[in-house]
């Protein structure tokens, strides 16, 4: 699957080869505060963590993965979106509600462009039938998260424990239905 460029943005899905990219948007403590407090992530964590993990959900033909951001404008490599089933690392994987989730450098936050990617590449998975709704999470005292989400549509359904294989937080998760094209 092809996510064409949407206003600002260009996008493609990444592979166990963008080590170095992932590695780049977990070096800024800002950008991890919400994830696990703002230590930076190791190279190791990402080969030995993130790569497998991502290596288990991703799927090039149902768009899901971690899609590589980049401006139009000077190509930079700003972040990602994650795309994949809900409570994938669970019994209990919802192959019709796709989870996104995002990570992007500080210099570039405020500017609009999680909402913009995401919003288009719920666009671009909107063809396939099966996906009835999309949803995200993030812990309660991350507004500017919740506000991306918001803006995405996603109406908040409930505050909970997540679980995950990589250990359990308390979030709110939001979902919308899926967006007919």
């Amino acid at each position: 699957m092809i996510v064409p460029a949407s206003e600002r943005l260009s996008y493609r899905l990444m592979t166990d080869q963008d080590a170095d990219l992932l590695f780049e948007v977990d070096q800024d403590p800002k950008v991890l505060k919400y994830i696990n407090g703002g230590t930076v992530t190791s190279m190791q964590e990402i080969k030995k963590v993130m790569i497998p993990r991502l290596k288990k959900y991703l799927d090039p033909s149902k768009g899901w993965g971690i899609w590589q951001v980049n401006t139009l404008e000077s190509r930079q490599y700003i972040g990602w979106v994650l795309v994949r089933p809900n409570d994938f690392f669970s019994a209990k994987v919802q192959f019709d509600n796709l989870e996104l989730g995002w990570r992007f450098k500080s210099h570039v936050w405020g500017q609009g462009f999680a909402t913009e990617s995401a919003t288009h590449i719920m666009r671009g998975l909107s063809f396939n039938d099966t996906i009835q709704k999309f949803c995200a999470i993030a812990v309660p005292e991350n507004t500017d998260s919740i506000r991306v989400m918001e803006k995405l549509g996603m109406h908040y359904v409930k505050t909970y424990i997540h679980q995950d294989p990589l250990g359990n937080s308390r979030a709110v998760y939001y979902e919308r239905n899926r967006i007919d094209v």
